[in-house]
């Protein structure tokens, strides 16, 4: 059997430090955008001349911090509640035979430094440091399918968990508000995801949350279906 061996060609800058909390798609957290930084010989202008009459991109990429051999043939859709299994090829799992994912997000700018471009980039699914294969244009006629079908994902997910932030959270933001504005809209919008595991959202839960966003640890907790935002701390 042929083996093959690739190297990236830049590498992925956004907002999500660590797995949990990462949307499962892009297009769910609008302000959880992102850039790829490409690396030599690949950052060159030339490499990316033409791009700029497309909206949208692929990405290809490697998913770098699922350890090796770890893919099993069933996995539990997060969908489904986490208690359904399905085979691996009819889910977007990360645990794959080969650790390779794709994702299709805007386009917003090409920007250079001298003769190295970068891609600016509208709501990612990345992790930071995400390792980039290979980008292609995205062209609707060939790959926009209207009437297709997608079984138990049909519909996109509810993101519609209420968020409220206490005063010392609120405190913490506004300290914070001349290098991140919009950070208290971020934050929202990750958590009104629950990104909790499925079972947990089938059971009482008291646990108090954590996760690396930006530069922040944030903590949060549910309370009677709502998520208080207990605390921000700088990394």
């Amino acid at each position: 059997m042929s083996e093959f061996s690739f190297s990236p060609i830049g590498f992925i800058r956004s907002p999500w430090q660590e797995k949990f909390a990462i949307p499962r798609q892009p297009g769910l957290v609008e302000d959880g955008t992102g850039e790829l930084h490409f690396v030599a010989p690949y950052n060159h202008a030339d490499c990316v001349r033409g791009l700029e009459q497309f909206s949208h991109v692929w990405i290809i990429f490697v998913f770098h911090e699922i350890p090796a051999d770890s893919w099993r043939p069933l996995v539990r859709p997060p969908r489904l509640g986490g208690n359904a299994k399905l085979g691996v090829f009819a889910t977007r799992s990360t645990y794959r035979p080969n650790p390779v994912g794709m994702s299709l997000v805007r386009l917003n700018e090409i920007r250079y430094e001298g003769e190295t471009a970068y891609l600016s980039l509208g709501s990612l699914d990345l992790l930071n440091g995400t390792p980039v294969l290979d980008i292609k244009p995205y062209l609707p006629y060939a790959e926009s399918v209207p009437d297709a079908q997608a079984g138990f994902a049909q519909e996109e997910p509810a993101a519609d968990m209420p968020v409220i932030f206490s005063s010392a959270a609120q405190h913490f933001m506004t300290a914070q508000s001349a290098r991140y504005p919009d950070l208290a809209r971020f934050i929202t919008q990750v958590l009104a995801q629950d990104p909790r595991p499925a079972y947990k959202k089938q059971q009482t839960d008291d646990k108090i949350y954590a996760v690396h966003l930006l530069d922040f640890d944030v903590r949060w907790q549910i309370r009677n279906g709502v998520t208080e935002v207990i605390s921000l701390e700088n990394r």
